[in-house]
């Protein structure tokens, strides 16, 4: 158990499904205030039903985090609600598969912008308030994608080594205000978007697992709560003499 978690603030971008709600059901039963954030009101409902189903009082903060004002409305919702951010697990993403003659410029930059920018705005708008209180942790969802390189996954993986080292410089730039910046880099999970490639790849989601679990060393494919115990981990107190790290949760993918 966490007990410095215990009443702290955290935010979860991207909050209402996958890593992201299980994420966010982990800092709540380790007694922490959470504030959900997704671009669908109508996931983000049915996650805060279901998270209060299990006693839990979650806020929603329904947003694009690609949105600079909407960021800003956001932050300003859970401070006006809570009084303070100290944890951000910027985790929103996309994934959109294919080489670079089939992947067209839109997607690229909306790759791009969920990925990369919409955690630089959380960043730029999470800090400054993070600062006046003294201390933060950030944590940002890159992938093992962003340590290695994939075939027909150019923007995603382009767009999860930026999160690893936008990671690194938040890291250097913040340490000495106790302020510490970490990124987890899952393999593959079992969420929504494993279902997604399935169906881009037109198999069934048990063709895929089975494929997809020959990558990983240690068999199978990983379940949300196995990164969401890595996201507490970096941030709590437990890891205090930790930042600027890629934490890899992968089943020893990048190890081969």
């Amino acid at each position: 158990m966490y007990r410095d978690l215990q009443g702290k603030v955290a935010v979860v971008t991207g909050g209402a499904s996958g890593i992201g709600k299980a994420t966010a059901e982990r800092f709540l039963e380790e007694g922490a205030k959470v504030a959900i954030v997704d671009i669908s009101e109508q996931r983000g409902q049915e996650a805060l039903a279901d998270l209060k189903s299990a006693g839990h009082d979650p806020l929603l903060a329904a947003g694009d985090v690609t949105n600079a004002a909407d960021v800003n409305r956001v932050v300003n919702e859970i401070i006006d609600h809570f009084g303070r951010i100290d944890i951000l697990f910027s985790n929103a993403g996309i994934l959109i598969e294919g080489t670079i003659e089939e992947v067209t410029e839109e997607e690229w930059d909306r790759t791009m912008a969920v990925n990369v920018k919409g955690a630089f705005l959380m960043a730029k708008e999470v800090i400054p308030h993070m600062l006046k209180q003294g201390k933060g942790t950030i944590v940002n969802n890159a992938s093992c994608s962003g340590l290695v390189g994939d075939r027909e996954a150019i923007a995603y993986n382009t767009s999860k080594a930026a999160v690893v080292n936008m990671t690194r410089c938040l890291a250097l730039d913040y340490a000495l205000k106790n302020i510490r910046v970490n990124c987890v880099c899952p393999g593959e999970i079992e969420t929504p978007m494993f279902l997604q490639e399935a169906a881009t790849r037109g198999i069934s989601p048990d063709e895929h697992r089975k494929d997809i679990s020959t990558y990983h060393p240690i068999g199978r494919l990983g379940r949300p709560k196995e990164v969401a115990d890595a996201v507490l981990f970096l941030a709590s107190d437990d890891s205090s003499f930790i930042t600027g790290t890629a934490f890899s949760v992968d089943g020893g993918f990048t190890a081969q």
